[in-house]
């Protein structure tokens, strides 16, 4: 069995709000390595969120396919994605926090699925905070946490429950340079870890870090990997 996560010849065709058809993603092929690091930069509009939505399985491509450890993912029904994504973590741009729970609450709520002792739940959470800086936060209700607190509160709840891939979309977008540094800490644990991590931005802290193992630029559309 082949590890790790590939995409080929993949194509995604999305409405432009004008009644028309737009190719966002065009042709990409791409591997990406378990242990390994990718960071994909591109400007506003090149196509960086669709991009981690079809390799999440969110959204299906138009064309090719994408394939997690030799299985065409891509093409399986839902309910099918739905039980391969509790092997993913995923922190959106936007955290998409539920606002009403706490920043604890929240963290835990991935861990659900797997089941067990809520206590032993509340503490694999409560560690996950710990490694982004904000478990002192875990009694506050989301709607309280700043901008870089929730951004942090998303990416301790993608990875809380151990992921197989992890996809991160701007996760230091909303950092200063300490929170910054966590954010970057915590993406480099997913690797000792073996994980799959794709991870996009057009923040320099991270373009010009040690960060990532792959670089990828995403121009109109096409992926093109960089030295």
């Amino acid at each position: 069995m082949k590890k790790g996560l590939r995409c080929e010849d993949m194509g995604l065709e999305l409405p432009d709000g004008r009644g028309h058809e737009r190719m966002v993603l065009r042709n990409v092929t791409a591997v990406f390595p378990p242990g390994r690091i990718a960071l994909v930069a591109g400007d506003t509009g090149a196509g960086k969120t669709s991009l981690i939505h079809v390799l999440a399985c969110l959204i299906r491509p138009t064309q090719g396919r994408v394939i997690a450890d030799d299985r065409p993912v891509s093409a399986w029904t839902s309910p099918h994605q739905d039980r391969w994504r509790r092997g993913v973590g995923i922190a959106f741009q936007h955290p998409r926090l539920l606002e009403r729970l706490t920043a604890l609450e929240n963290v835990m709520l991935p861990l659900v699925p797997f089941g067990g002792r809520p206590d032993d739940l509340r503490q694999r959470a409560v560690e996950s905070m710990e490694r982004l800086g904000i478990a002192h936060l875990r009694s506050d209700t989301a709607l309280a946490l700043s901008g870089g607190e929730a951004q942090r509160t998303a990416l301790a709840r993608a990875l809380v429950a151990s992921p197989r891939f992890v996809f991160a979309d701007e996760p230091t977008s909303h950092q200063d340079s300490d929170g910054a540094d966590l954010v970057k800490k915590a993406l480099g644990a997913c690797r000792r870890e073996h994980a799959v991590v794709v991870v996009t931005t057009h923040d320099s802290r991270l373009l010009d870090s040690t960060l990532p193992d792959n670089r990828y630029r995403l121009v109109s559309g096409r992926l093109e990997a960089l030295p």
